[in-house]
């Protein structure tokens, strides 16, 4: 998304309709949301909304798929203007929900995942009591820690770092209750199978409905 386009969407959000199409999926990193993610629409009919961040793109990541990739003043100017739904600071970057996402899934009549931190998460639940927010979990710290070593990325330091603010967001989201089910990610093809359950019928279960 190029950082001058300009929309001419509303601000407004009607909490009634949109919030029982919208689903949460929190957790720390190295939780796995991200690949849970990528996975349910190959399972459900479910649209992922695109969140725009301020920090640079990560090998493989694709602007306007990913990602908007936008700059700090362009992101304040938008959350200025009401066009983040939700939006936060994490680690030094500002990540947010546009309100065009939304409407976007309202205009095609589909549930909407949202793929933010807890923060967002939060924010959301305030704004939309009938979401559906799932917090995601590793199996333990063990797991945790490995995973997020096993990503090679970061100094040690900033593992420890992302370690520690983890287990905060972890205590966040439990202390604040707005999180309707925690679901540990262990084996993910069995984290798929959960969520799938969660959220409905998924589209092979749909598809042998119909051919039947």
């Amino acid at each position: 998304m190029p950082d001058t386009e300009k929309t001419s969407c509303s601000h407004e959000v009607s909490a009634g309709s949109i919030g029982r199409n919208l689903v949460v999926l929190s957790g720390p990193s190295g939780s796995g949301k991200t690949t849970v993610s990528r996975m349910l629409p190959g399972r459900m009919d479910i649209l992922i909304s695109t969140s725009a961040t301020t920090r640079r793109p990560r090998p493989g990541e694709t602007d306007g798929t990913d990602y908007c990739f936008i700059t700090p003043e362009e992101f304040k100017k938008r959350a200025a203007e009401g066009r983040f739904v939700e939006w936060a600071e994490v680690f030094g970057h500002f990540y947010g929900t546009p309100v065009e996402e939304l409407e976007r899934a309202a205009k095609q009549g589909k549930r909407l995942l949202l793929e933010i931190d807890v923060q967002g998460g939060i924010q959301i639940k305030k704004k939309f009591p009938e979401a559906l927010a799932i917090l995601l979990l590793p199996p333990d710290d063990r797991s945790l820690r490995e995973r997020l070593s096993r990503r090679g990325t970061e100094p040690p330091a900033d593992v420890e770092r992302r370690f520690a603010n983890a287990r905060e967001e972890v205590r966040m989201a439990r202390e604040a209750r707005v999180y309707d089910v925690e679901v540990v990610n262990d084996r993910l093809a069995d984290t798929i199978d959960q969520l799938v359950t969660l959220l409905g019928i998924d589209r092979a279960s749909a598809q042998g409905q119909t051919d039947s």
